[in-house]
């Protein structure tokens, strides 16, 4: 592993909780962590903006209390994502308030920049920042970023375009750091793959959707549980970046998902937020990876189904490795 030890002994399983605008607050982070994985959110989604200090006061002082309570299994560590596109005129004010609450672990999005690497090395913390391609990732590694996130094919949100195989082995060719994998993981089985392929940890977004704690629509949770991968397109019409999103929330929306246009990346926009709100209020971003998503559920629940599937899907692995090697060993 090369993930820090400080942040693995409080993990009970490699993942973290990605952050999804709108749909990440309090509620959710507190309770992935209480249940053994990263649990983020988006800098963004604390509004007005004085919100943000007064969220990570209350995450903090809640898995305190709950790290008192249970000393024998501590709460996992939980994380900000701050966008660093210039457009977002809150990136100085809230990364001062990450600085003043010493948060953990701070995700960058959009953009790798050193000073704001810089200010979270001043007391601790670890930035991972995410990437959809090799040349980013070492641009984010040359500007002082702790660990990765490989953001592949069929991951929610502003997802890439390479497949996750290419993706991660391009990356660990030279890096041999922190490294996350983001794109259509939503069950135990895909998380011990990643692993398998090179990853420290899985990032799971979408699954959390469908949670009690998530900030959505009761519509948007049934929706994730009902869709799967083929209600999925990928465009940058809504934002400028391309994402992944719910075809029936467009359709909703009344707009043909199969007939959207290409929209200016120079267009977008992180300076208030409003219409990015009023984008992921109407049309839903989703992975592709809800697929394995039956019900709605307690975010607990989620993570401990994830538990059971990567636990049967490790001891599946080692059965079969096990009958192979016998076999190879035979042969020789």
């Amino acid at each position: 592993m090369t993930i820090p030890t400080s942040l693995m002994e409080r993990l009970r399983l490699p993942a973290i909780g990605a952050p999804m605008f709108i749909i990440s607050c309090p509620a959710l982070v507190i309770a992935q962590c209480k249940a053994g994985i990263v649990g983020s959110f988006p800098a963004l989604n604390a509004r007005p903006a004085e919100c943000l200090d007064e969220w990570i006061a209350e995450i903090r002082e809640t898995l305190a209390a709950h790290d008192r309570a249970h000393p024998e299994q501590p709460s996992a560590p939980f994380a900000v994502n701050q966008i660093v596109h210039k457009s977002n005129v809150r990136l100085e004010q809230d990364l001062a308030i990450c600085v003043k609450h010493r948060v953990p672990i701070v995700i960058t999005s959009l953009g790798a920049r050193e000073d704001v690497n810089q200010a979270v090395h001043s007391y601790g913390g670890i930035v991972l920042h995410d990437v959809i391609n090799d040349r980013f990732a070492h641009k984010a590694i040359e500007k002082g970023a702790d660990g990765l996130i490989a953001v592949a094919a069929g991951a929610g949100g502003h997802a890439g375009t390479l497949s996750p195989f290419a993706l991660v082995q391009e990356i660990r060719a030279w890096w041999s750091g922190p490294l996350v994998l983001s794109g259509a993981i939503s069950t135990g089985r895909a998380l011990l793959a990643a692993q398998a392929m090179g990853a420290d940890l899985g990032y799971i977004g979408s699954a959390f959707i469908a949670t009690h704690e998530a900030n959505a629509d009761e519509a948007y949770k049934r929706m994730i549980v009902e869709s799967r991968a083929d209600d999925i397109v990928y465009t940058n019409f809504f934002t400028g970046v391309h994402g992944n999103y719910l075809k029936p929330s467009i359709r909703r929306a009344g707009l043909d998902p199969d007939q959207l246009p290409a929209a200016d990346p120079s267009k977008m926009d992180f300076s208030s937020g409003s219409s990015k709100a009023k984008v992921w209020r109407d049309i839903w971003g989703s992975g592709q990876g809800i697929g394995a998503i039956d019900a709605i559920v307690s975010a607990e629940e989620r993570i401990e189904r994830l538990k059971r599937e990567y636990e049967m899907a490790m001891a599946e692995l080692v059965a079969v490795s096990a009958r192979f090697l016998r076999r190879a060993e035979f042969a020789a």
